[in-house]
């Protein structure tokens, strides 16, 4: 079997747009500061529509505070996850209980995770086709079939991920980015997505 280098070398190889996109990931510093000193760009930038997002949930969690997050989001530069994505994932509810988005205090916690997942992305060639999972209320993570009690979901560092591709795949090039030294955490592989987090040691399952 060949290692997760050989089998991972196509996809990254060095064209010029190819090495100028990669390149602008990794000098995000995925292991350093998430801190967002650019988010002052995009104060003034174009607000996001939220008609995607069910509209009970959206009036709970204020038009303010939700573009405020989009803005935080824009200011990651990510390139193969839209804020849209990030804020739909928390737009969920199960029973009569709504997820919410994290309180402001966490939002730089998921920096260095969604910066390694556009990693990921770049790595395997293709875009996020859905985040299924990001900051959990403890309120929510009750609620869900097999969440852990300490759940790094709660703590927002944590995220679920489906590709266009397999989960071997995913969680392949998650492992292979994470050997790099590009994050330091969790890689886990379900049947219809794949985990990542910055817990800060690595652990695979």
């Amino acid at each position: 079997m060949p290692s997760p280098e050989q089998s991972l070398n196509p996809v990254v190889l060095p064209t010029r747009r190819s090495f100028l996109s990669t390149s602008a990931i990794a000098i995000g510093g995925v292991v350093a500061s998430t801190s967002v000193s650019s988010a002052a760009l995009f104060r003034h930038s174009t607000p996001i529509d939220l008609s995607f997002l069910p509209k009970v949930w959206a009036q709970r969690e204020g038009e303010r505070t939700l573009q405020s997050y989009a803005r935080y989001l824009k200011g990651l530069r990510l390139k193969f996850i839209t804020p849209e994505q990030v804020i739909k994932a928390h737009a969920r509810r199960k029973g009569s209980t709504w997820n919410s988005l994290p309180p402001k205090s966490m939002w730089r916690a998921m920096g260095g995770t969604l910066k390694a997942a556009d990693r990921v992305a770049a790595t395997l060639g293709m875009p996020v086709k859905e985040v299924t999972s990001a900051y959990r209320s403890p309120a929510y993570n009750r609620r869900c079939p097999g969440a852990k009690r300490n759940s790094w979901h709660m703590r927002n560092y944590a995220l679920d991920l489906q590709f266009g591709t397999s989960t071997y795949k995913v969680a392949q090039a998650a492992r292979y980015v994470r050997d790099k030294g590009y994050f330091k955490g969790g890689v886990g592989r379900y049947s219809s997505f794949t985990h990542i987090d910055t817990r800060g040691h690595n652990v695979n399952w």
